[in-house]
């Protein structure tokens, strides 16, 4: 919706309850008083209380009391108790309208103090990834599946270590302020051991560890580690239980490379099962790394047909990686034609050796993600 839209449908509803008390008006001084229109001129403090100020309902309220006194008097209503029957409902109704209004006024304030407090989150939880880390360039897109949500269950990060640019990409089980919980733990435990440990295997264990200890019962999060050491032309990985991801050649080549066996997701390992392992896949010059997660692939169109992403990898062709990753981003979206029905994160790493900077901190050397 566009602003010149939310701006006209505001104006409609802020002229609501002047209109439908003139049209109450109108036909009470057209039908006469036999119709027993005149109760209905409540109805403008009635909508002038869902949309305004108390002040305003309250002025709207007077404003209706005086047109109710005047219809009455004109209709001699008040030679009965018509007409002061219809003042009392008046009365009452623009009461209840101030009270709506005065609560409204309240609920919308928390409201903001409560999106404020996700937005803070949303950066240390999500914190703006490196648009070079290493030979790496990078671009990372965020589309979520609740309107107006800030913060989920998907989870996402680089950093530069001294072993190597590391990757992180995962998906928490479950929804709302529990998987946020879990992808603060996943996060908060790789940016530490990111720096410490000496592979991703034991890195793994590491992290396997710190959701174990906070996870409970069969709650688990998928995951897929990534370390690039320059000036190698391979890149490690470890899958665990996370969507394979897809790998672009320099000549076009699209591939899905899957590891030896997967291990089981973070939060499983006591369930015994396939240990970690590490393997490595080629990746050099002008090739492209899209992780993501299962809501880009599951995403469903209106005939419950799935996103071909492989088909979609010649969108990634912009030499900009963020706006390619913006336009595959919008073509998931479009292809489902409506909200997603899950979160769907995306990390898209180009491989350009030329690329001197190590993760600066500089202004503007560092990418928000998108949020939809």
């Amino acid at each position: 919706m566009t602003a010149a839209e939310r701006w006209d449908g505001s104006a409609v509803l802020s002229w609501l309850p002047i209109l439908v008390m003139a049209v109450v008006a109108v036909v009470d001084l057209t039908a006469g008083p036999e119709v027993g229109f005149l109760p209905l001129v409540s109805l403008g403090p009635a909508f002038a209380g869902l949309i305004g100020t108390w002040k305003r309902t309250a002025l709207i309220g007077a404003a209706a009391l005086l047109l109710c006194f005047g219809l009455g008097m004109y209709d001699g209503l008040f030679d009965g108790r018509r007409g002061y029957t219809a003042m009392a409902s008046v009365g009452g109704v623009t009461a209840a309208g101030v009270v709506a209004a005065i609560t409204r006024k309240r609920r919308e304030a928390e409201l903001a103090s409560v999106r404020s407090i996700a937005e803070v989150t949303q950066r240390v939880l999500l914190r703006p990834v490196p648009r070079s880390a290493g030979p790496l360039r990078v671009a990372v897109s965020y589309t979520s599946a609740v309107a107006e949500a800030r913060i989920g269950g998907d989870l996402y990060e680089v950093v530069v270590s001294p072993q190597g640019v590391r990757v992180l990409i995962g998906d928490v089980q479950g929804k709302g302020l529990a998987a946020v919980e879990t992808a603060a733990v996943v996060l908060g435990a790789f940016r530490e051991a990111a720096h410490e440990e000496s592979d991703l295997v034991s890195l793994v264990a590491r992290l396997e560890r710190s959701v174990a200890r906070e996870l409970q019962g069969e709650k688990f999060v998928t995951a897929l580690l990534a370390e690039l050491r320059s000036p190698e032309e391979t890149v490690a990985m470890v899958n665990c239980g996370h969507p394979a991801p897809m790998l672009i050649s320099r000549n076009g080549t699209i591939h899905f490379p899957e590891p030896p066996s997967y291990a089981l997701p973070l939060g499983l390992g006591i369930h015994g099962g396939e240990p970690p392992q590490s393997h490595n896949v080629e990746f050099g010059p002008g090739d492209q790394l899209l992780l993501y997660t299962d809501g880009v692939t599951e995403a469903r169109d209106g005939e419950g047909q799935f996103y071909p992403l492989e088909e979609r990898a010649g969108l990634l062709e912009d030499d900009d990686a963020q706006v390619a990753l913006e336009m595959l981003r919008e073509d998931v979206v479009r292809h489902v034609s409506g909200p997603l029905h899950d979160d769907a994160a995306m990390l898209l790493l180009r491989y350009h050796p030329g690329e001197k900077r190590a993760g600066s901190a500089r202004s503007g050397d560092r990418i928000e993600r998108d949020h939809v």
